[in-house]
C-alpha cells in the first residue's frame, strides 16, 4: 500500500488534481499515468444535482458506447423453444427457463447482464429479491424484456452499458480500458455523457452535472471540466 500510495503522489505532481481538465487533456493524462502490466479498466464517475428518493429525480438508462467497454459480458438469457435457440446463436452464456430461475435462485452462476422474453416474465419475477439488488432485473424500458433476444445480446456484448444513479446522486461506469487510444476513450466518455444529458429527469432543479472524474482502476482520479462534456 506505501509504495503504491507513493506511486500515486507521484503522478499528483505531474498535474493539478485541484483543477479541472478537458477531456483529451484528462484522457492523457489517465493513459499516461498507467504503470501496471494489466489492462486497468477507466472509469467515469459524475455526481448529480438530483435526489433519486424522489421518483421524479431518477436517473436511469442505456447507452451504446462506439468502441465498446473491452470487457467480456457474461449474459443470462430467460426464453424457450426458438427463443432459446436464437439466444445461444448469439452467444449467451446462459439460456434456460424454469431450470436457469432455479440456478440463479441457488446462487450457482454469475452474469453481467440478464435479458428475458415477455412470456418468461412471470418465472423472473420471481428472482427479485436475487435480481433486484444487483440491478440485473430485466426492464422493457432498458431493452432487456424483448422478443428480439438476439439483438439484444449482441447489442450488449457489442458495448451497450445501464446506467443508474446511487442514492447519493453519483453515476459510474467502466467506459474502456487503459489499451484503448485516446480517441476511442474520448468517443465513449461523450457518448456516456450525452446518454446522462439525455437522462435528464423532469423534477432536476439548479445544476445537473455538478462534478465528474475520470480514473483507471490503479490510476489517480482526473477531475473533469464538465463544460467540456459534450451531449
Amino acid at each position: 500500500m506505501t509504495v503504491s500510495g507513493k506511486r500515486i503522489e507521484k503522478i499528483y505532481e505531474s498535474f493539478d488534481r485541484f483543477s479541472d481538465h478537458g477531456i483529451d487533456a484528462a484522457v492523457k493524462i489517465v493513459l499516461e499515468a498507467k504503470k501496471t502490466n494489466f489492462d486497468e479498466t477507466v472509469e467515469v464517475a459524475i455526481n448529480l444535482g438530483v435526489d433519486p428518493r424522489h421518483a421524479d429525480q431518477m436517473v436511469r438508462g442505456v447507452v451504446s458506447l462506439p468502441n465498446g467497454t473491452g470487457k467480456s459480458v457474461v449474459v443470462a438469457v430467460f426464453a424457450k423453444e426458438d427463443k432459446a435457440k436464437e439466444a445461444t446463436a448469439a452467444g449467451a452464456e446462459y439460456v434456460g427457463a424454469e431450470e436457469l430461475a432455479d440456478k440463479v435462485q441457488k446462487g450457482e452462476i454469475e452474469f453481467d447482464r440478464c435479458i428475458a422474453t415477455p412470456d418468461m416474465m412471470a418465472v423472473v419475477g420471481r428472482l427479485g429479491k436475487v435480481l433486484g439488488p444487483k440491478g440485473l432485473m430485466p426492464n422493457p424500458k432498458l431493452g432487456t424484456v424483448t422478443p428480439n433476444v438476439g439483438d439484444a445480446i449482441k447489442a450488449v456484448k457489442g458495448g451497450e452499458i445501464e446506467f443508474r444513479v446511487e442514492k447519493a446522486g453519483i453515476i459510474h461506469a467502466g467506459i474502456g480500458k487503459t489499451s484503448f487510444t485516446q480517441e476511442a476513450l474520448v468517443e465513449n466518455i461523450n457518448a456516456f455523457m450525452a446518454a446522462i444529458l439525455k437522462a435528464k429527469p423532469v423534477g432536476s432543479k439548479g445544476t445537473y452535472v455538478k462534478r465528474a472524474t475520470l480514473t483507471s482502476t490503479m490510476g489517480p482520479g482526473v477531475r473533469l471540466d464538465t463544460s467540456s462534456l459534450s451531449g
